[in-house]
């Protein structure tokens, strides 16, 4: 009798650790790095705040490149496994978070809808009304 094998390239990760580790190495990698002058020591803008290079935002499609895989239909594929839905539901939920943060910024609004409707499912229409007859008591 014939095995049965499945078919397919064999899973880029086999444990949920594996894949957490790079999640919050993307994560670290999106904040960027302070800005160091000759001395070693960070450089300061004229808020008194580091000056930070490197830093990007989050998003999906991110995470979904920086696990190695070949883009965001990948990433929702292995959400579809059990062992790994925790984990990629956190991870987006990040990348959600920073979208929903960039609304209340003039300069990211436009952006974080287009994110938060094609990635997250957010709608900003109000579902229809209900249409049907309507009666009205006089007895009250």
């Amino acid at each position: 009798m014939a095995s049965k094998r499945k078919a397919g390239r064999p899973p880029k990760y086999k444990t949920v650790e594996e894949m957490q580790s790079k999640i919050d190495a993307y994560f670290t990698a999106c904040e960027g790095t302070p800005l160091l002058d000759d001395d070693g020591k960070a450089v300061i803008d004229k808020h008194g705040d580091p000056v930070i290079v490197g830093a990007h935002p989050p998003t999906v499609t991110g995470l979904a490149l920086a696990l190695g895989l070949s883009g965001r239909q990948a990433l929702l594929n292995y959400q579809a496994k059990a062992k790994f839905v925790d984990t990629i539901t956190r991870a987006k939920a990040r990348c959600e978070a920073y979208a929903e943060e960039r609304l209340y910024d003039r300069d990211g609004t436009t952006g974080a809808q287009f994110s938060l409707r094609c990635n997250f499912g957010w709608n900003d229409k109000a579902p229809p009304a209900e249409e049907g007859e309507v009666k009205i008591l006089d007895d009250l």
